[in-house]
């Protein structure tokens, strides 16, 4: 793959600044970037993701797919040649406000794309707000950020926590359970996840008779398995991710409970976690906006584009970078370089996607319109089954942005 784009490597946030602040980052900083700013410099993107502990392998991720879908265009967005600005997040909500204040103000970057973490995500919103900088969230599911502290400049390419469990409270209540377990962390994620689930069940006729709530970020569910056991319920809704999933879907299996009771859950259960999770995942299915086995040619042409780039399989991850990277080159495009801070954001509300999770649009709130669909673990791959929902448009009652 040929690179066309320069990478700057922000450190440590212990460091001293040491760069001024240039003039496009003032402009942005101030809210007032002109024609000739947007057309006579370099775009630069400021991603502000986490490369280290925990969560990395989902800033590469994203980061990977991000430039994949610039550099399809020549490593251009419109007219503008590309300049990245790394900046570890650590996942650490502490540092949020500080190192997005260093994107903006001390790098002078364009737009930042972040984060994966959602309590990062409310101390950016806080600089976004203050700064006016635009502001693409590739992962973060908090609700609020396009809702109740939604605002002109800040987008989303990935999903809210309701957005993919609220589908599958029809679905298994279809399926013909009518009393279910929820259980997950006791935290903000978790708990918005339950509560589209379970909005969806009851509306459907389904009881909800115990929901369960483990202290974060524990990881020993055996006495929470005794407990689904002796509630007999029709089957078991979750939401639990990364090395939590894996622990959760393995115990499980592994006290059988999942030849008696179907488990299901949002797709992060089991997104990433296949090859840990082996034969223990056979049969669990989940909701999720994307999914590798998709058969569209949209789909295909990204795997293999994606792979023969770095050497692996996307994910879910990939797919929201992928299309923050896709937004942003409509939007350019379209201006051809003669456009003001306000039109380059009136240009992202009009993008349509054809992305390879589907078609892909943008709401008043700047969530986006997409696919949820059912997903059922067979032989380590996530095959689609069924749209669980099409073009699912999240409830934005708090947005202060609708007209």
């Amino acid at each position: 793959m040929t690179d066309h784009t320069h990478s700057v490597v922000v450190p440590p946030a212990a460091s001293p600044l040491k760069r001024a602040i240039g003039v496009a980052g003032l402009a942005l900083v101030t809210g007032t970037m002109s024609a000739a700013a947007l057309a006579d410099h370099s775009v630069k993107l400021g991603l502000m993701l986490p490369y280290s502990g925990t969560y990395a392998a989902l800033g590469e991720s994203i980061t990977n797919g991000l430039k994949l879908a610039i550099d399809q265009e020549g490593g251009s967005l419109g007219s503008h040649q590309v300049e990245y600005v790394e900046l570890d997040s650590e996942a650490d909500p502490s540092k949020a406000p500080q190192n997005m204040s260093r994107l903006v103000k001390g790098e002078g970057v364009d737009v930042v794309i972040g984060p994966v973490h959602s309590g990062v995500a409310m101390g950016m919103l806080r600089v976004a707000k203050q700064t006016g900088a635009i502001t693409i969230i590739p992962n973060a599911g908090l609700e609020a950020a396009t809702n109740q502290l939604c605002m002109p400049n800040v987008f989303r390419t990935s999903f809210s926590m309701w957005q993919n469990a609220y589908p599958m409270g029809q679905v298994v209540y279809d399926q013909g359970h009518r009393k279910v377990v929820t259980i997950t962390w006791d935290y903000a994620g978790g708990k918005e996840d339950l509560a589209g689930f379970e909005q969806a069940f009851s509306e459907a006729g389904g009881e909800i008779i115990q929901q369960i709530l483990v202290p974060f970020p524990s990881t020993e569910f055996q006495t929470y398995l005794a407990q689904i056991a002796s509630l007999e319920p029709d089957a078991v809704y979750t939401f639990f991710a990364g090395g939590g999933g894996v622990s959760f879907v393995r115990d499980y299996a592994a006290a059988g409970l999942n030849t008696s009771i179907p488990l299901f859950g949002s797709g992060f259960l089991t997104d990433g976690n296949l090859a840990a999770l082996g034969d223990a995942a056979n049969g669990v299915q989940t909701t999720m906006h994307y999914a590798e086995t998709l058969d569209t040619p949209q789909n295909e042409a990204f795997v293999s584009a994606y792979q023969e780039a770095y050497g692996e399989a996307p994910d879910t991850y990939a797919v929201q970078g992928f299309d923050a990277g896709k937004m942003l080159s409509a939007a350019y495009t379209s201006l051809d370089g003669e456009a003001d801070r306000e039109a380059l954001i009136a240009a992202l509300e009009a993008v349509e996607l054809d992305s390879p999770r589907g078609p892909v649009s943008f709401s008043a709130s700047h969530h986006p319109i997409q696919n949820v669909y059912l997903r059922e673990v067979k032989d380590g791959e996530h095959h689609v089954s069924a749209i669980a929902s099409e073009q699912l448009e999240v409830p934005d009652s708090g947005c202060s942005m609708k007209g």
